[in-house]
């Protein structure tokens, strides 16, 4: 099996985007953005139409994820 998960950070605004599905336009149905206070930053998780969820927006990505995910 392959791994469909795919990684994307853009540096001017520290943005990351873990990519855990393909959808096509219009493929994300819905965002839950998760308690800011809670994580500590905003991190949002998108579900297509059926509810799956197909990838992970985090703003503030150097603040939150580990320097790994960088290199």
């Amino acid at each position: 099996m392959t791994n469909p998960i795919e990684t994307t950070y853009d540096r001017q605004v520290d943005a990351a985007y873990i990519s855990l599905k393909k959808v096509g336009p219009g493929g994300v149905a819905n965002t839950y953005t998760c308690d800011i206070e809670q994580v500590g930053g905003m991190i949002n998780l998108d579900f297509d139409r059926s509810g799956q969820l197909v990838g992970i927006e985090i703003l503030g990505a150097t603040a939150l994820l580990p320097a790994e995910f960088f290199s």
